[in-house]
């Protein structure tokens, strides 16, 4: 008689799910820091090499938008190796790349077919079991965490050894070892009911309606990090000036601090498992309102700003992964489409942040940006007051869907 194969996600299961998230989010960043290198060898302006990065993003939001929602409908254990291969192709691509416009393109495919983290987030919460749904959660979103902080280090280092079409070389072979190895380690799953392409997409907006937890923590959620990407622009423009007047790599090495989220999104996620998801995110937006507060004061003492970079990232980190594991909570099997959603509005948040960072400083510096992150958090305290109630009732572990159910909603 065949063995019925462990759907549980062990702790050696996530630890995989953990890295290979890492390493797909991390793909968004090896071009960040080599742009100056990059201009040079392809002979283009510094200006131009900057849009690298911006077509990365752009093709990343694409991704999240036109593929996660496939993860509700079709078969991933064969969807993620897939799109992780996909993207293996584009990275040894822009490695081989011979002229920048080519270059341009495949980082656009690598944005776009990196969204594997994604996908990877919502199998790992509808494959644990409810009661330890928030941990398992919590671990790979510090996998993904983890890869956006190591991964500009690690091109930087690798470009300066071996020159930066190396780095994307590496990155796709670990890439497609990944896709081999999470089509061994990805449990067989149930066949889901086909939906069409269009009304699948269509479905992400009125998943969201149908649940009334949603909206609020979306919000909540976006306004955590549109104050955590306005904060992190702007520190570039304190920390440059006088009188602290460091270098880029000198302000590279204070983003390590930010580590301490990574080991903050694991915790959050046991709070949602003992029933504390609501309360916790009320506490998490006070104490990232108490940072802002702090980081005004602190602006002139590195210590200080340090202390503030990591009380800062524990906060927002945690709303985040709060907001996430209480949306995969919900009823039903439309994870990835409530993934879509948060990721989505997540974005269009971090985008407000950063363009708003340079207006702000030009205006009134640093008091200015701490107002402003200050007003948001307020907004998002003021959200979850009014919301509490349906936050409490999204946020009990014991009232969740059993975490093997494959069947796709009816009401798509």
């Amino acid at each position: 008689m065949p063995s019925v194969p462990d759907r549980r996600m062990t702790p050696a299961r996530t630890l995989i799910f953990a890295i290979a998230a890492g390493l797909a989010v991390g793909n968004l960043y090896w071009a960040q820091p080599l742009i100056e290198v990059i201009a040079a060898s392809l002979e283009v302006s510094s200006s131009s090499a900057a849009t690298l990065v911006t077509v990365t993003q752009v093709g990343y939001a694409l991704g999240i938008f036109l593929l996660v929602p496939l993860g509700d409908v079709l078969n991933r254990r064969r969807l993620i190796p897939l799109v992780l291969t996909l993207s293996a192709v584009a990275l040894l691509g822009a490695a081989l790349a011979p002229t920048f416009p080519v270059l341009l393109a495949l980082l656009g495919g690598v944005g776009l077919t990196t969204v594997s983290a994604q996908m990877l987030t919502p199998l790992a919460s509808e494959l644990a079991e409810p009661e330890r749904r928030g941990r398992v959660v919590g671990s790979v979103a510090s996998g993904i965490y983890i890869g956006i902080l190591l991964s500009r280090t690690i091109s930087g280092f690798v470009a300066d050894l071996l020159g930066w079409r190396a780095i994307f070389v590496i990155a796709a072979a670990a890439t497609l070892v990944l896709a081999v190895v999470l089509r061994a380690v990805i449990p067989p799953l149930e066949p889901r009911e086909p939906v069409p392409y269009l009304r699948l997409l269509g479905s992400v907006c009125t998943t969201v309606a149908r649940h009334r937890a949603a909206s609020p923590t979306l919000v909540i959620c976006a306004a955590s990090f549109a104050v955590f990407s306005l904060f992190w622009t702007s520190l570039t423009y304190l920390l440059t000036a006088a009188p602290f007047s460091y270098s880029a790599s000198q302000i590279g090495l204070l983003g390590l601090a930010g580590m301490a989220g990574a080991f903050a999104a694991r915790r959050a996620g046991a709070l949602h498992d003992r029933g504390w998801s609501a309360p916790a995110t009320g506490a998490a937006l006070a104490v990232l309102a108490l940072s802002l507060v702090a980081g005004w004061a602190a602006h002139s003492s590195i210590i200080a700003l340090i202390v503030v970079v990591v009380v800062l990232d524990m906060a927002g980190q945690s709303i985040v992964v709060l907001g996430q594991t209480r949306l995969f909570a919900l009823p039903g099997s439309a994870r990835s489409r409530l993934n879509t959603a948060l990721v989505v509005s997540n974005f269009l948040g971090g985008a407000i942040g950063s363009a708003a960072a340079g207006p702000l400083w030009a205006s009134g510096g640093w008091a200015a940006i701490m107002t402003a992150a200050l007003v948001v958090t307020l907004l998002g305290l003021v959200m979850w007051a009014l919301t509490r109630g349906r936050l409490k009732e999204a946020g009990s572990p014991a009232d969740v869907s059993a975490p093997y159910a494959e069947k796709t909603d009816a009401s798509l």
